[in-house]
């Protein structure tokens, strides 16, 4: 059996926060999967993330979560998702910390007006939540709208935002 190089290798770090365990893997350096009281199973073809990044993670989450960081400067890698999704995940970087974005917003904003559910559906998929602020995401009446972490969760980030 060949041995996996760095590159091919998943690497994670995991860090104790306000909202729960959160799980960052990497892949070849890049931030691609974020997940929340989720528990990986980390095979053999993973490791323990490498210094220089997992500080810079752990400094930026922590940040995060004392209110001190409003935007994260991870690189950031997706390895799924259609280029539909991946377009609406990326566009998550232009709401502003502290505010929130209707779904229509969102649809307008990556030109597809007519595609609300679309990006509904596209939103529970996004593989970086916190990281990409899917939680800014509000339906347009100004209710919360679904969240795949949970309401609460969606609720307890708005809220540390000052969005709410």
């Amino acid at each position: 059996m060949a041995k996996l190089s760095q590159e091919q290798m998943n690497q994670y770090f995991i860090y104790h926060s306000p909202i729960g365990k959160i799980s960052f893997v990497f892949k070849g350096g890049f931030l691609v999967e974020v997940k929340v009281d989720t528990e990986f199973a980390c095979l053999p073809k993973c490791a323990a993330t490498e210094a220089e990044t997992m500080n810079r993670i752990q400094h930026e989450i922590a940040s995060y979560f004392d209110g001190r960081l409003r935007e994260f400067t991870q690189e950031i890698k997706f390895i799924k998702g259609t280029f539909f999704e991946q377009k609406v995940w990326l566009a998550l970087k232009d709401i502003p910390y502290g505010e929130t974005r209707s779904y229509q917003w969102l649809a307008e904003r990556i030109g597809s007006p007519k595609a609300v559910r679309a990006v509904g559906s596209a939103l529970k998929k996004n593989p970086l939540p916190v990281i990409l602020p899917c939680h800014r995401v509000i339906r347009g009446d100004g209710t919360f709208g679904g969240y795949a972490l949970g309401t609460a969760t969606k609720k307890w980030l708005l809220h540390h935002e000052k969005s709410i």
